[in-house]
């Protein structure tokens, strides 16, 4: 029997109990913590010898330069070039969808403007891309294509020149499909190393691998304590924490499918986070009877059921109303209103990475080839964080030009401030310009 949370938010005790299923430590182990800062200082000082060391000793890939990790675009195309008809086409289909929704992405929001006031006076914003950017797929357990293209083809869409991906291969096997996928997405650059050193390796810049402007890509506990702690040498996307699922259901969706999209997510790893908010607890048990049929059938069904008893939860509601509300407070990574009226409780619902409107849209269709991007705020930081696109490739710069009548607009203004603030060279540098 699994041991899976039930909770009723009428009960008294419901509050203690829904905290203790919320919390979850972003604490990163000292052990972790002290580790990988020896190996970015190492790194940082070492360059290349330090990596192709540190890639030998955890990867055990030894390799007599860096430069021999690095895998060429033939390389590249060779991957693509030799998979099966169907995994081709699946990739290529998935990468149109993930570009055509980052494109209508940039139309919307990253463009340039500018406009003249009365006196002539010209504001505006410059939008302009980074000039280079790295993306870390991880390799360890899993391989990930479809990481690679949700960093990479954003990237290349906000125009970065140039892309580079860091993958780790454990004992030099390379993944085909990720290998491909570099190729489908235009990284321009990619290298079989991965992780603290990898990230040290962007950051700081060797004699091979080139520094970067920024870091996205998630990894594991090694990863993101890097991202951390290189955070101000570069910018990052985000700290992700364990993945979430949350399903609002109002019970009109087949029981069967709920099940297998809380396994979505609790198949990724034993701290994932899978939670059905539902008012109807006939529907619920319904669930919970499909939980436990199908679990068996899971070839990872270790990781699942370890991940439903540790964070999981079927919560009844007293509505699909308070359902929404709870929902705002967890703002899940992905949230999913199964119901045969998504569209009337999708303006209740303001904190998600990514909401995922009726029966027919899995979660999973959003992590592969819907289009928008898979990167999605954890632990609640979806109340104020939004998924990775375009913008986070992209700057901004104030464009101001001042007309000479404009400045005799402004500059008693600035003066006045200037002076009350205490700063002389202020006032007088907009003195100056007055007639």
């Amino acid at each position: 029997m699994l041991k899976l949370r039930q909770l009723n938010t009428q009960s008294a005790d419901f509050e203690a109990e829904f905290q203790r299923v919320l919390h979850w430590s972003a604490d990163t182990d000292a052990a972790i913590e002290s580790r990988v800062a020896e190996i970015l200082a190492d790194v940082r000082a070492r360059g290349d010898a330090a990596v192709l060391e540190y890639t030998a000793r955890f990867d055990r890939l030894d390799a007599p330069t860096l430069g021999a990790l690095e895998l060429k675009r033939e390389e590249l195309k060779a991957a693509f070039d030799g998979l099966p008809a169907v995994q081709r086409e699946a990739l290529e289909a998935a990468a149109r969808r993930v570009r055509s929704y980052h494109e209508r992405q940039k139309a919307a929001c990253g463009e340039s403007w500018s406009y003249r006031d009365d006196d002539g006076t010209l504001l505006g914003q410059k939008v302009t891309p980074l000039d280079r950017v790295g993306i870390y797929v991880p390799g360890g357990k899993a391989a990930y294509p479809s990481s690679v293209l949700m960093n990479a083809i954003p990237a290349q869409v906000a125009g970065v020149p140039e892309i580079i991906m860091v993958v780790p291969t454990p004992g030099g096997e390379k993944n085909a499909l990720v290998l491909a996928a570099a190729y489908v997405a235009g990284v321009h650059r990619a290298f079989t190393i991965g992780g603290a050193q990898a990230v040290a390796a962007l950051a700081y810049g060797t004699a091979t691998v080139p520094r970067v402007d920024k870091i996205t890509g998630p990894g594991n506990a090694y990863v993101a304590s890097a991202k951390k702690h290189v955070f101000g040498q570069v910018g990052i996307d985000m700290i992700a924490g364990p993945s979430e699922i949350l399903v609002l259901a109002d019970g009109s969706t087949p029981p069967d499918w709920v099940a297998m999209d809380l396994f979505s997510q609790a198949e990724h790893d034993e701290l994932a986070q899978s939670l059905l908010l539902c008012p109807d607890a006939g529907y619920i048990a319904q669930v919970r009877e499909a939980i436990e049929r199908l679990l068996p059938t899971m070839p990872r069904q270790a990781v699942i059921r370890a991940s439903l008893e540790g964070r999981g939860a079927l919560i009844q509601t007293r509505s699909m109303e308070e359902a929404c509300e709870i929902s705002n407070r967890i703002a899940p990574e992905h949230l999913e209103v199964s119901s045969r009226e998504p569209h009337r409780w999708e303006p209740l619902l303001r904190h998600a990475g990514a909401i995922f409107l009726g029966a027919y849209t899995s979660e999973s269709l959003g992590d592969y080839c819907a289009g928008p991007n898979h990167v999605l705020p954890t632990s609640g930081t979806a109340r104020f964080s939004s998924p990775l696109g375009v913008y986070d490739f992209q700057k901004r710069s104030s464009l101001i030009e001042v007309s000479e009548a404009g400045a005799q607009v402004l500059g008693p203004i600035a003066a006045t401030l200037a002076y009350g603030e205490g700063l002389q060279g202020h006032a007088l540098a907009a003195e100056y310009r007055l007639k």
